[in-house]
């Protein structure tokens, strides 16, 4: 049977450290989810690195403690990591509408040929010049 051995202080590279608090910035984990994930013995640990290392405010723990809602991140500027993640969603989904509206052409072209054929924007009426 092993001996429970106690956990000693543990010294963590400035690189380390950095990379941690980045992911936390960049909302991909909580400082909770961090401390678990890398098994850092303690919360306080990352909040401290939050704390010194962050480039953004942190005042309160209630705001570590979860992910930050849209309304949140409205009110605090984006780290340009953020920001390029931010847009890089909203391309997707730009990219999706595209695909949506493209096969939804095909299916109108394929069901109604003669609606598709005509040609959007121009009138079947001949236009009358306006009397001045």
């Amino acid at each position: 049977m092993e001996q429970y051995v106690k956990r000693t202080q543990r010294d963590y590279t400035m690189s380390f450290k950095l990379s941690v608090v980045r992911q936390i910035e960049r909302g991909e984990m909580t400082y909770i989810e961090a401390t678990k994930h890398y098994g850092i013995q303690g919360q306080s640990t990352v909040r401290n690195w939050l704390l010194k290392h962050s480039s953004m405010d942190w005042c309160t723990l209630g705001t570590l403690s979860r992910k930050r809602n849209p309304s949140d991140m409205d009110k605090q500027p984006l780290t340009p990591e953020q920001r390029i993640k931010e847009l890089e969603t909203q391309l997707l989904a730009a990219q999706q509408k595209a695909q949506l509206f493209e096969a939804m052409v095909e299916v109108i072209n394929i069901q109604y040929p003669t609606i598709a054929k005509k040609s959007l924007g121009k009138s079947s009426k001949p236009s009358k010049p306006k009397k001045p």
